[in-house]
This record gives C-alpha cells, sequence and structure tokens, in this order.
C-alpha cells in the first residue's frame, strides 16, 4: 500500500534578506496557492493576484491584484505583481493569495525574496 499524500502541501524556508530575517510559507490548494511573505512574523496585508482571462494576448497573460486585508497602496500593488505572478503561471495560472509583511521592499530585495518563494515551490 502507497503512503497516502497530504491533503495540503506546504514548505517554508527562512532566510535573510539585505539584513533583514524573511519567512517563506507556500501551501497548495486545489484552486489557489497561499504564498506567505514576511519580515515581521506576521501575515501583513492579504493580496490576490489573479490572471486576467480578457488578456487579449495569450503570449503573455494580464494580471490584477486586489488588497483584501491591509493598506490599499500602489507599491503593495507591483510588490505583489513583482513576487508572485510567476508562481500562477507555473501552477497552471491558479490565482495566488499573498500575506505581505514587509519592511524592505527595494527592488534588489524584491528579486531575492522572489528567488526565496522559488525555494518553497509546492506548485
Amino acid at each position: 500500500m502507497m503512503a497516502a499524500q497530504p491533503l495540503i502541501r506546504t514548505k517554508r524556508t527562512e532566510e535573510v534578506v539585505n539584513g533583514i530575517s524573511t519567512q517563506v510559507v507556500c501551501t497548495e490548494f486545489s484552486n489557489y496557492i497561499f504564498v506567505v511573505l514576511t519580515q515581521y512574523g506576521k501575515i501583513g496585508s492579504l493580496i490576490t493576484v489573479t490572471p486576467d482571462s480578457k488578456s487579449s494576448d495569450i503570449g503573455t497573460p494580464m494580471f490584477s491584484t486586489k488588497v483584501l486585508l491591509g493598506k490599499d497602496e500602489a507599491l503593495t500593488h507591483v510588490c505583489a505583481k513583482n513576487l508572485v505572478t510567476f508562481v500562477s503561471q507555473e501552477a497552471g495560472n491558479r490565482p495566488v493569495l499573498l500575506g505581505l509583511a514587509l519592511k524592505d521592499s527595494n527592488i534588489d530585495s524584491i528579486k531575492a525574496m522572489r528567488d526565496l518563494i522559488k525555494t518553497c515551490q509546492v506548485w
């Protein structure tokens, strides 16, 4: 008899990014991927990143972001898109729910955090 697969797959990691301890937890659900990226040890803002079905060019899907919880600021949307659009694309265009609590959102840190998310691939 084969061992049963867990219903929910989760991976987590922690790394220092630009001098700040950064935790990532990625969890796969059947209809979306949940990614938590925090430098405060809490979930912070919740943002959905969803592929737009009405995108005219099939090759490069557009993504919609929506802040469900937390401050709805332009930077939040930019960070969310930069951090997790690749997750949605690699997961068959499933929506991503992102928990985001950053002290540092400069572009080099965002790139490093994106690589950190890649190490927690559950999709």
